[in-house]
């Protein structure tokens, strides 16, 4: 089969790219680096020319009130080209729980994104990761303050981005689901104590302070984004991943 990967040179569309090929599947990367604008939808038509599916695993540059706007915009142009071509499967990558946030503009906004794939031409398949491994650190940095590190007691189930690309390319190699699929990392830990792990395990100097009114985790309800039900269950554990 035959796939444009659109985002195809991130974290986890390099991945995938790399995995479908393996596979021996031809996996196309599309990026604004090789030509493809999903906005203005420059090169658009021509990348998903030809093609089986589209993997989309583009992302909004912003968390904030603009982050609407560009999933609204991209995938209007991604499931046009994409019929026009007759492209017969379309892939998306979301969050678990995005739905149960609605205080938070970026998670919104993902799901507006689920919403126009679900209502438009292309039989589809979403799959829905918790939160990745790879940016603990990052929502770690959003609350430092000096050497004090404020989290919130959220509830994650961190998953590393290997496994969530293994699934992603598992299910765009597939028949379309029409439907989503959660998949989840093998632990949950409050965020405060994932804090914790990670400063043990890669000290700097700072310490973790628990506080609930933190960061954009704080505006999170309960445990609405760790799996439930049926979801699958990620290998690598955050312990073993930090080393």
């Amino acid at each position: 089969m035959k796939f444009a990967v659109i985002g195809g040179t991130g974290l986890i569309g390099s991945q995938v790219v790399k995995k479908l090929n393996a596979a021996g599947h031809e996996a196309v990367p599309h990026s604004p680096s090789t030509g493809v604008d999903v906005l203005t939808g420059q090169g658009v038509e021509k990348a998903v020319a030809g093609a089986d599916g589209i993997v989309n695993l583009t992302n909004s540059p912003t968390f904030d009130d603009a982050s609407p706007a560009f999933f609204q915009t991209s995938m209007d142009n991604l499931l046009a080209a994409g019929h026009k071509g007759g492209v017969g499967h379309f892939v998306i990558l979301s969050i678990v729980g995005a739905d149960q946030v609605p205080d938070l503009a970026y998670y919104r906004a993902k799901v507006l994104q689920e919403d126009i794939l679900k209502a438009g031409p292309i039989p589809y398949s979403i799959v829905h990761a918790t939160q990745f491994m790879e940016f603990i650190a990052a929502f770690m940095s959003w609350t430092t303050e000096g050497d004090t590190v404020r989290l919130p007691t959220t509830p994650l189930q961190p998953i590393a981005a290997q496994d969530v690309s293994d699934t992603v390319a598992e299910v765009a190699a597939g028949t379309p689901l029409n439907a989503t699929l959660d998949v989840g990392g093998p632990d949950t830990f409050p965020l405060d104590e994932l804090g914790r792990i990670t400063l043990n395990a890669r000290p700097d100097g700072r310490t973790v302070v628990t506080d609930d009114t933190a960061g954009m985790f704080a505006a999170v309800p309960g445990d609405v984004l760790t799996t439930k039900g049926d979801a699958r269950i990620a290998p690598t554990h955050y312990t073993d991943w930090l080393t």
